[in-house]
């Protein structure tokens, strides 16, 4: 990394520091029109209960491809009153240069569009070219001990957060196993049908499979480089049968032992009326290394910090591969750790050098960040400094 110049960026030994330096949204969960002007480092909203803070961070949380951190359907999104849609614009700053996104439906029925410096954009993912948005929520303490398919979800969001190309992968095998299923459903027994949509099943599925396996080959080695702390070290696995016949071996030989699984059980997946093998039914697997100890045995508290320890080991890698910072949505994120766990984050995301948005009904949670960062009260869908 070359020598920073922008204060904003931080020095050459941090991460340069992507940020939103202005907020604007229209028609947004309870927010009829606010303009923001924002600042690089920690963002601290505070006020009461549905006073909007989490919205705000959703809005933030609508820069990155999918759904938002409530995974929302976009008519949810849009205040009651604006049957137009919304309309989010934000300005960034960062190593890159300066970028201008708004994203929104404002009337499309084409659902959610992105425009880039003032250009439509082909797709979300372009999104990533500019900045990265991760994010904590209080929906997730329960990602341990949850079903599976939250943590396939919050796992594959790690990995598009290095890999753009994964949301599309990931889109394809989805549509080519309901083709699948559709065939089953219909009674269809055309076996050359099935032989086309098993062949584009087995080439994505594995892509899937080998790019969760090399994210968390690639958490495992940042965890063995960081020293012990405030938040546990994670252990991780994959679990699921394209994940057990990787195992190093080239991408083809993976694929066609997968076709082959996929044909040979045609009569069971049929009698299920769903495809009963893939990477869509794997699990990421999580233990609290400290204690080898699942992590779906740990206390609430210690799955707290665990999860936060994953992410934050994640923040790191983002910036590490992308070059810059990743955005920190954390929602609620002081409510189960006492002050010295706290001063231990704020110090992290210090060291990360990122804006860094968190949210909390008490002031006094965030009292050590007083003079580091910037504060802001939230009330009835309007902002104002605290």
């Amino acid at each position: 990394m070359t020598t920073q110049t922008n204060e904003a960026l931080g020095p050459a030994d941090k991460p340069a520091q992507v940020y939103v330096s202005k907020l604007t949204l229209t028609n947004f969960r309870n927010y009829s029109s606010l303009s923001l002007p924002l600042q690089p480092g920690a963002i601290v909203l505070t006020g009461q209960n549905g006073a909007g803070k989490t919205n705000l961070l959703e809005a933030v949380s609508f820069l990155s491809p999918g759904r938002g951190l409530r995974r929302a359907k976009l008519d949810e999104v849009a205040k009651l009153s604006a049957p137009d849609g919304f309309v989010i614009h934000a300005e960034l700053e960062g190593p890159f240069g300066d970028c201008r996104i708004g994203t929104g439906t404002n009337g499309s029925p084409e659902g959610r569009r992105v425009r880039i410096n003032g250009e439509p954009a082909k797709n979300t993912e372009a999104l990533l070219d500019w900045l990265r948005v991760i994010w904590v929520t209080p929906s997730m303490d329960s990602l341990f001990t949850g079903p599976s398919s939250e943590r396939r979800r919050f796992l594959d969001r790690m990995v598009l957060a290095i890999d753009p190309a994964h949301g599309r992968r990931t889109l394809d095998y989805e549509k080519s196993m309901r083709a699948r299923n559709r065939l089953f459903a219909d009674d269809i027994r055309n076996d050359a049908w099935f032989d086309a949509i098993e062949v584009q099943m087995a080439e994505t599925g594995v892509a899937i499979a080998a790019a969760r396996a090399e994210m968390l080959r690639l958490l495992t080695s940042m965890f063995e480089r960081l020293p012990e702390g405030a938040f546990p070290k994670a252990e991780l696995a994959l679990s699921g049968f394209v994940e057990g016949i990787l195992d190093g071996r080239p991408a083809v030989e993976v694929e066609e032992e997968f076709r082959l699984r996929l044909n040979t059980e045609r009569g069971r997946d049929r009698a299920a009326g769903r495809t009963l093998e893939g990477p869509h039914l794997a699990d990421m697997l999580v233990w609290h290394k400290p204690k080898a100890m699942p992590a779906a045995s740990c206390s609430t508290g210690e799955q707290k910090a665990l999860l936060l320890g994953l992410v934050l080991a994640h923040a790191r890698l983002t910036s590490e591969l992308s070059g810059s910072a990743p955005i920190l949505l954390l929602d609620e994120i002081s409510a189960h750790f006492d002050a010295d766990r706290r001063a231990a984050l704020f110090e992290i995301l210090e060291e990360l050098n990122c804006q860094s948005f968190m949210t909390g009904t008490e002031p006094l949670l965030f009292s050590s960040l007083v003079g580091r960062a910037k504060f802001l009260k939230v009330s009835g869908g309007s902002i104002t400094e605290a």
